[in-house]
């Protein structure tokens, strides 16, 4: 499978998903697999942000999406999240691309692809993912979900130069 093309990004888009690539180089920092994702609703307000917690807590679902959604769904409207925006350093995986449908946000925007991230993360079996991308279980879902990426390759791509082997 060769990896999909690069697509450029709004000024909007950029800024927010600098953030999440902020937030994956911090979970780095502390020990973590070097994820970060950040919700946005329509008007720009950060909802929750979150970084991958996997090493500090030892919760194999401790992922960045699934960390921002657990800190958004329970006190922000289902319709706010509708038209808001994932935005993820790494493309999702199958758990948080299942995350994200179940939380109705309609778009997300991301990073590194799976293709490209599964460069870093080699061939041991605890670093492997389900080779199935985010827009195959977007595309099963009966609301539309929005996906833009990847976008930012290089700067997404920083976190995880070492962190893998």
């Amino acid at each position: 499978m060769s990896a999909p093309d690069e697509v450029a990004l709004g000024e909007r888009d950029a800024l927010y998903l600098r953030r999440a690539i902020g937030l994956s180089a911090l979970a780095r920092e502390r020990g973590n697999r070097p994820f970060g994702a950040v919700i946005v609703g329509a008007d720009g307000t950060v909802l929750a942000e979150a970084t991958n917690r996997n090493g500090e807590s030892g919760d194999c679902t401790a992922h960045a999406e699934m960390g921002a959604l657990r800190e958004a769904t329970p006190r922000v409207p289902r319709a706010t999240l509708a038209t808001a925006t994932m935005y993820a350093s790494g493309e999702p995986c199958v758990m948080c691309a299942g995350g994200i449908f179940w939380s109705g946000i309609g778009r997300v925007v991301y990073g590194i692809d799976a293709v490209r991230l599964r460069v870093f993360r080699g061939e041991l079996a605890t670093q492997r993912d389900a080779e199935l991308s985010c827009r195959d279980v977007f595309a099963a879902s009966p609301h539309a979900i929005e996906t833009i990426g990847p976008a930012l390759v290089e700067e997404a791509s920083q976190p995880h130069r070492g962190a893998w082997r």
